[in-house]
């Protein structure tokens, strides 16, 4: 774009890439106090923190994660080994590779942090490189296990104070029956699932008439319909009565819809069966929050049963993660104001040092440099360490 890099102007080396930015003060500190915040959160649930490494063999990276993550993953050459290797788009299947890696017998509780990195953003306003915060549950089958994941996704916005909170639930083992018995190609299924993930009924009812099947003709058309209230979930037993696979999916929906809507009243819960987002790549419920003023979800997640297989390990898997950067900016909390500093003069005076030294255990004191003006720090501070009578170091309130 700018040719030779010897060509560049002062003013272009300080362009970043388009989506990638970084935090400057005060919001890089508050964004770690939200860290800190948040990592507490999910300690006190007994969820046990993991750091995965930021680049991983290609292999190990994208294992069962579908063509979505690898059209998302920036893939190097390792010099040392000539390996194909990515820069992880996502952290859940690097949850998976080391839940597998423990071989511990029923649950286990992960959580993570990290930064990621992703070709594309997922619009012109989101990120290319989130901070990804999430937690995942292996070993647990039954439902309570997304009923904890969604609750917990649930209390990491409310710690944030999110409001107001829609949040869409949905099944893709739904999908996956009809794709099966609608025995379409794979080109006409894949322009399916994007019809379906936009409700563009025309293409929709244009493919459905591929369809030999009439009544998988009816489910498909019925689809875009199904979106709404809880109230859609009868609507879904009319329409799938002979459908007992489909049947126990809309159970799951029913219990976790009904636990949730219980533990949350302020939380809008709205039924979508054409919420496909993932569909390579989960294997059961789904669901996605939503709040005022951002065009995609805050918070995401579902089941993944299996993804581990590869490591060796098929564990029941569920989870939900977070753009950290995009919960802080949405979010309402009130930041305290940051307290501010203690000025310390240019002295190279011992009793000085030790009295400085003395204050930063609890306090943020500014030693002025040799060759710098007092003035320029007193903004930044409301104390000043001052000799008194007795030639002790105090502090002072500035004037």
């Amino acid at each position: 774009m700018f040719g030779d890099p010897g060509s560049l102007s002062a003013s272009d080396l300080w362009l970043l890439p388009d989506g990638v930015e970084e935090l400057l003060p005060p919001e890089a500190s508050r964004v770690e106090e939200l860290r800190r915040r948040l990592l507490d959160l999910y300690h006190s649930w007994g969820y046990e923190l993991i750091v995965p490494p930021l680049l991983e063999y290609l292999e190990s990276l994208l294992t069962g994660a579908g063509r979505d993550l690898e059209l998302q993953t920036f893939k190097v050459t390792d010099q040392l080994t000539g390996r194909m290797m990515g820069v992880r788009a996502d952290m859940t299947p690097q949850a998976s590779r080391i839940d597998a890696r423990s071989q511990r017998a029923g649950a286990n509780r992960l959580c993570y942090l990290g930064s990621v990195l992703r070709t594309k953003a997922q619009n012109m306003l989101s990120s290319r490189s989130p901070i990804q915060t999430g937690c995942e549950l292996f070993g647990i089958a039954d439902t309570a296990a997304d009923i904890e994941i969604i609750s917990l996704m649930l209390e990491t916005l409310r710690l944030t104070q999110v409001s107001p909170i829609h949040m869409d639930l949905a099944h893709v083992g739904i999908y996956q029956l009809i794709q099966k018995r609608a025995a379409l190609s794979p080109h006409d299924s894949q322009l399916l699932l994007a019809a379906l993930r936009h409700k563009a009924v025309p293409e929709i009812n244009d493919i459905a008439g591929r369809i030999v099947d009439l009544k998988v003709q009816e489910y498909v058309r019925a689809l875009p319909r199904l979106s709404g209230g809880l109230e859609k979930l009868s609507e879904a037993r009319e329409l799938f009565s002979g459908e007992a696979e489909v049947l126990a999916a809309l159970d799951e929906m029913l219990k976790v819809s009904e636990v949730v809507a219980a533990r949350y009243p302020e939380v809008e819960i709205c039924i979508d069966l054409c919420e496909l987002r993932g569909f390579n790549y989960h294997t059961g419920l789904v669901f996605a929050a939503y709040t005022t003023g951002m065009g995609q979800a805050i918070a995401q997640g579902g089941r993944y049963d299996g993804v581990g297989r590869e490591f060796g390990s098929a564990r029941p898997a569920t989870g939900f993660s977070v753009d950290l950067k995009a919960l802080f900016r949405q979010g309402q909390t009130t930041w305290e104001q940051e307290s501010k500093a203690i000025f310390a003069p240019d002295d190279s005076d011992p009793a000085l040092w030790a009295k400085i030294s003395e204050l930063r255990v609890s306090e943020r004191v500014i030693q002025l440099m040799p060759g710098e003006l007092r003035e320029q720090w007193i903004p930044y501070c409301d104390r000043e360490l001052v000799k008194d009578d007795t030639g002790s170091w105090v502090v002072n309130k500035l004037a």
